[in-house]
């Protein structure tokens, strides 16, 4: 197989490079960095010659500013879904967010444009399989819910079911590999947690000891388990003992 993995410079991307050269099956790594752009779709369509299937782990970001996230999102899924159809890639398989279609996210325009981004894929026509996932153990430091300061981490208060960023590229790689799949995937993490508190073990792990300050949420249902984990949802380890543990063996190699 030939595999096209998008966002392959991210957190999920470059581990799902990574096992599949492991599985010796031929990568197509597609970024900026290669001279692909899914916003504008300059070079998808040439990077996706000769590719069975794709792993679309991007998080695409408007360029220079010129137009919304929300609006960059859907128009590289547009992107995506064209190049693959114009290619006759036969499989694609998308990393989203569990919880997105929830209606309390209905303000929140990044839950909005996953959403659109799914519908776009699902009304494709493409044999897609969309992997929705609880937020991962390394959002504990994301900008996007915490700040640093000199003397101390502010962290939003959100309540999390976080599971591994490894396990969501294992899950991604064998999907891919799976030409007969389709539908949803859903995974989460085995434990619930405090972002506050997450970010503080996580920090302590890298030997960063600022104190960690819980403060209010941009939403307060963030606080309140909206992004927990649905019933449906596949519990998928580590625990955040485990995670932690193989990130200090990360650290002191």
């Amino acid at each position: 197989m030939k595999i096209a993995v998008l966002g392959a410079t991210g957190t999920a991307g470059s581990r799902v490079v990574r096992r599949l050269k492991d599985e010796n099956v031929d990568v197509v790594a597609v970024s900026r960095a290669s001279g692909v752009d899914l916003v504008t779709g300059d070079g998808l369509v040439d990077a996706l010659a000769g590719v069975d299937a794709v792993v679309d782990a991007s998080n695409a970001l408007p360029p220079n500013g010129s137009m919304e996230w929300g609006e960059a999102l859907t128009t590289a899924t547009r992107n995506v879904v064209d190049a693959c159809g114009r290619r006759k890639v036969s499989r694609l398989v998308f990393l989203s967010i569990l919880g997105a279609e929830d209606p309390v996210f209905d303000e929140f325009p990044y839950c909005v444009a996953k959403r659109e981004q799914e519908s776009i894929i699902g009304e494709s026509g493409l044999n897609a399989t969309i992997v929705k996932t609880t937020q991962w153990y390394e959002f504990a430091t994301n900008p996007a819910a915490v700040v640093f300061h000199d003397d101390r981490v502010e962290v939003q208060d959100w309540l999390v079911q976080p599971v591994a960023a490894d396990t969501v590229a294992d899950v991604l790689v064998r999907e891919a590999l799976d030409t007969s799949g389709g539908g949803q995937v859903l995974i989460a993490g085995p434990e619930r947690i405090r972002l506050p508190e997450l970010a503080r073990r996580r920090l302590k792990t890298l030997g960063d000891e600022r104190p960690v300050h819980a403060i209010e949420p941009d939403l307060p249902v963030l606080a309140e388990g909206a992004l927990l984990a649905w019933e449906r949802a596949k519990v998928m380890g580590p625990g955040l003992e485990e995670w932690l543990a193989s990130l200090r063996r990360e650290t002191t190699r």
